[in-house]
């Protein structure tokens, strides 16, 4: 009965966001011509067909699942698609960045539901610890194969594979999310253990350094030799993050906090290109740094000259900047919806966050619970680098924004992350079976082995 519930209360928060991303596709069509687009019928069936189509599938597949990520992750992509066709007419883009958009949401929607068919319990995928932990490291190394990895704008992020142009680390981040969860519900009381205690922290023991300090020194052979200070701090994070939820001790943090501070002052001492990123990050406006971007610069004051409401959708001039569909897309929405309107997309992350962290809390899976925490966590992490770059909060790194910006990869990736979050919450929120049932006590045993 409450999965029903939930499923019609998804159901009607869909049609709700189909309604708003319409209207804003209206309105960008209207303040550029006037004239009411003749496809707006076609584009209302797409965006709708879509999301009704996942919607089905959760119905069928994930019926007690949180009701409110799957609305929540197509009005974020129904937005930023109604932004990239408008920036796509604004610059008559000869590369069709908005069919290829289109095209690209369509798969990112088949995979959400092959997610949901093929990960029928998201345990299951504990047994395959090692070979999704290589395979992850293999994704995140892919762009330094020669031949197939590609060099674009001083990070080598890209892989070529015939006509196919894709960046592996989108997809390494999930698979290395998974093998962080399954590594460490098995190793977090050994890493819980404390030595001695330094003022309000409870160090841990130097044998039990290694973990930390193996990924941390992974994350800097990214930042080294692939040049992505974006993937560098997203993994890092990542794995800092996941080892204090299992743990609980805040001292992981510090000790994590401490090796990025030596990390990055090391990268800025011995690489140019880390130099650069902090000049701009320091002095944007400087004729040092003019000279070696302008796009931070261009971001900054077309927000400035959004102020507060906006100039309104397709008033303003957000084509003027480098990459406003992708890198960019952030300064994009300010310019023209203002900081109001920010802040309501902003408020859409916070509680896509949310509701993947109450995933976590209410599973009854150890496995599960680190998993949801920690792929939450890395849509937060992404969404703060990313603002915080193009706000000179902390230095550009080069990310996308999840769901809103361009790209084929990380619609895919950021999909199947949000069908795994919907597999741990049907599972967090089924019925408990019958109390005399075998199975049942078979279950309930075995999930509390699990929790110890």
């Amino acid at each position: 009965m409450l999965g029903a519930v939930r499923r019609n209360t998804e159901l009607g928060l869909i049609l709700l966001g189909t309604l708003v991303t319409v209207g804003a596709y209206l309105l960008a069509s209207l303040a550029e011509d006037a004239t009411i687009p003749a496809n707006l019928g076609v584009f209302l069936a797409v965006v709708l067909g879509l999301q009704l189509t996942a919607h089905v599938a959760v119905r069928r597949l994930a019926p007690n699942a949180d009701g409110t990520l799957l609305p929540i992750a197509g009005l974020l992509n129904g937005l930023g698609y109604v932004f990239i066709v408008r920036l796509d007419e604004a610059k008559a883009h000869p590369k069709n960045l908005a069919g290829l958009q289109s095209v690209w949401i369509g798969v990112g929607i088949a995979a959400f539901i092959a997610t949901l068919l093929l990960v029928r319990r998201v345990r299951d995928l504990e047994r395959y610890r090692w070979t999704i932990g290589f395979l992850g490291i293999g994704l995140l190394l892919l762009p330094l194969v020669p031949g197939v990895g590609r060099e674009y704008f001083g990070a080598r992020i890209w892989v070529s594979i015939g006509p196919i142009n894709f960046q592996p680390g989108e997809f390494a981040k999930i698979l290395l999310a998974i093998f962080f969860a399954s590594y460490l519900v098995g190793k977090r009381e050994l890493l819980a253990v404390s030595s001695r205690r330094v003022g309000p922290l409870s160090l841990p023991r130097a044998r039990d350094l290694g973990p930390i300090i193996v990924a941390w020194l992974a994350s800097l052979a990214v930042l080294i030799f692939e040049r992505d200070l974006g993937s560098s701090l997203l993994f890092f994070g990542l794995f800092v993050a996941m080892l204090y939820v299992a743990t609980e001790r805040v001292s992981w943090i510090a000790i994590g906090l401490t090796l990025f501070c030596l990390g990055a002052y090391l990268a800025y001492l011995v690489f140019g290109h880390v130099q650069t990123r902090v000049l701009l990050w320091l002095d944007t406006f400087s004729p040092e740094a003019l000279r070696a971007s302008d796009q931070l610069a261009k971001g900054l004051m077309g927000m400035a000259s959004g102020g507060m409401f906006g100039t309104g959708l397709g008033r303003g001039r957000p084509d003027l900047t480098y990459f406003a569909e992708s890198d960019f897309i952030v300064p994009s929405f300010g310019e023209e919806i203002g900081l109001i309107g920010l802040f309501a997309i902003f408020m859409l992350y916070a509680l896509l966050v949310q509701r993947g962290l109450r995933t976590s809390l209410g599973t009854r899976d150890g496995f599960g619970k680190l998993l949801a925490a920690g792929l939450s966590f890395s849509v937060a992490l992404q969404c703060f680098v990313v603002v915080g770059g193009v706000t000179r909060v902390i230095p550009l790194t080069g990310l996308t924004m999840p769901f809103l910006s361009s790209g084929g990869s990380s619609l895919l990736a950021n999909w199947t992350l949000v069908a795994i979050l919907l597999r741990i919450s049907d599972h967090a929120r089924r019925p408990l079976p019958e109390a005399n049932a075998p199975s049942a006590v078979a279950e309930a045993r075995t999930e509390v082995v699990r929790l110890r």
